[in-house]
């Protein structure tokens, strides 16, 4: 019997370019989705679709069937925690062999980041169970600035509670390179990877590429917290995430997320994708 490859997040930025690179290489994925409407973007071959529900546990069993290594992802709500560690146990159960975890860049079990709290926990559970793991520790994801393209692409500015600290900035791109060779190569168990950008920007410097790229003027904007915190609810974030969020730019503030690492280079060999590369090949996105 073939084992497969489980994608949760599948329709997600992260899980659609794991899916697509997985798919390249003929590897027997499923992906996990709870809208079969959104799956239509990773439609490639070798790929099954099955649904699963984080909350209801009966679907994870069945999505896990037949799988030998898994990818996990859930939002960051405040059902996270709870819902990987149903799924590891549900791993566990069905004899899964390996975890390949989307955690996040100074994972804590003590950070004031609640994300950072919750990433730490699973991660302790994950380490505690007796399958072999891979976790994936990226900071900010430079694709997080489509969050703010709306008003790039209407007021040429984009607003956040950072100041001038400086953050080593991620492509999802890479993640998703580290991601495939964790899943589909055994060098990678036990491995803890730390994944940055090449250097540690100021939310000013990104616009400053981002107009070369552009070819207009784009202004970055320091606002306070407790703007930025109505502006994430006013966008329809729930209360506890845009929590979260503000917790991430105050972490981001400290400059707790400037270290430049060697993760990328350390799992795949390459230098991980510059700011200027993303903003170039993101720059229809932004009008």
């Amino acid at each position: 019997m073939n084992r497969k490859i489980l994608v949760t997040g599948a329709t997600g930025s992260n899980g659609t370019e794991i899916v697509k690179r997985l798919a390249a290489k003929n590897v027997q994925v499923r992906a996990m989705v709870r809208d079969f409407d959104r799956a239509k973007k990773i439609a490639f071959p070798n790929v099954e679709v099955v649904e699963g529900n984080f909350d209801r546990p009966e679907t994870l069993l069945e999505a896990l069937a037949e799988v030998d290594r898994a990818f996990l992802l859930t939002n960051s709500t405040e059902r996270a925690e709870a819902q990987q560690l149903a799924f590891v146990d549900a791993a566990r159960q069905n004899g899964v062999k390996h975890i390949v975890k989307l955690s996040q860049f100074a994972a804590d079990a003590h950070s004031p980041v609640r994300f950072l709290r919750y990433h730490a926990a699973v991660e302790a559970a994950i380490q505690g169970s007796g399958m072999t793991y891979t976790f994936l520790r990226p900071n900010l994801f430079m694709q997080g600035l489509l969050n703010f393209q709306s008003t790039i692409t209407s007021q040429n500015a984009f607003y956040a509670a950072i100041s001038d600290a400086k953050v080593s900035v991620v492509d999802v791109r890479d993640i998703a390179d580290v991601a495939v060779v964790a899943l589909t190569e055994t060098e990678h168990e036990g491995k803890i990877y730390n994944l940055t950008g090449p250097q540690a920007l100021t939310h000013a410097e990104m616009a400053e590429q981002l107009s070369a790229a552009l070819n207009r003027q784009i202004a970055f904007v320091d606002i306070p917290s407790e703007v930025m915190r109505d502006q994430l609810l006013n966008i329809g974030m729930p209360p506890w995430q845009a929590d979260g969020v503000i917790e991430d730019y105050a972490h981001y503030r400290r400059n707790e997320a400037a270290a430049v690492s060697s993760g990328i280079q350390d799992a795949i060999g390459k230098e991980p994708r510059s700011f200027n590369t993303f903003a170039c090949d993101y720059a229809a996105m932004f009008g």
